[in-house]
């Protein structure tokens, strides 16, 4: 019987200790159906290396000299919205986990992971199924429940949107402009955002608000 034979996921290392990405090739190395296309060693060269090896899963360390791994994440998305990210950290906080989702990453593993565990998620990413281990899911979930907006913060959130200042939104939901600020203040807290352009747009993208 003739099995037909897949191509290998192509997989691109973007980590700056060299340790560490021998031991991640070794590893891919010993699976079959895993292939090292590009090794590098900080942000900006990750997206230059991208363009030329086109890789189907990129393991991003998170913290990485100049950019770190969110922000190429981000950049790599920007310019390659098929890209697929798998991110790998030594940590794992919950800001760092929200924000790897929030940029755009397929997946979140811990660097002490197991092997099997390794190539289970760049399979996993490569056929579109997002992966998190069972701790990893369990703190985001929390941590999105924590930051989830109110229904009142989400209405001044599409006030915002429709480019009224506090005194005008005050002024509609009946209450003082220093309530406003307030949740204002909350809104930029829970979306990470700078500014009421970000938190718009943020908003936007996870579909809390409309553009009327």
């Amino acid at each position: 019987m003739n099995l037909k034979l897949h191509a290998p996921i192509r997989v691109m290392l973007v980590e700056d200790h060299i340790l560490i990405r021998m031991g991640l090739q070794t590893a891919a190395q010993i699976e079959p159906d895993i292939q090292v296309v590009a090794e590098v060693e900080d942000g900006e060269s990750a997206v230059e290396a991208y363009r030329n090896h086109r890789p189907d899963v990129v393991l991003m360390d998170l913290r990485l000299p100049g950019i770190d791994g969110i922000q190429t994440t981000v950049a790599l998305k920007k310019e390659f919205a098929e890209a697929v990210v798998l991110v790998l950290s030594t940590y794992g906080t919950d800001e760092e986990i929200q924000r790897a989702v929030q940029g755009g990453a397929a997946g979140y593993l811990l660097k002490d992971m197991p092997l099997n565990i390794l190539v289970e998620a760049v399979r996993s990413v490569h056929q579109g199924k997002p992966y998190f281990p069972p701790e990893i899911s369990s703190r985001l979930a929390q941590s999105f429940r924590n930051h989830a907006l109110t229904e009142r913060e989400i209405h001044v959130l599409q006030m915002i949107a429709n480019g009224r200042s506090n005194k005008e939104i005050g002024q509609a939901l009946g209450i003082v402009e220093g309530t406003v600020k307030a949740h204002v203040t909350n809104i930029f807290n829970k979306l990470h955002a700078a500014d009421r352009t970000q938190a718009v747009t943020t908003a936007l993208k996870r579909g809390l608000i409309q553009l009327r």
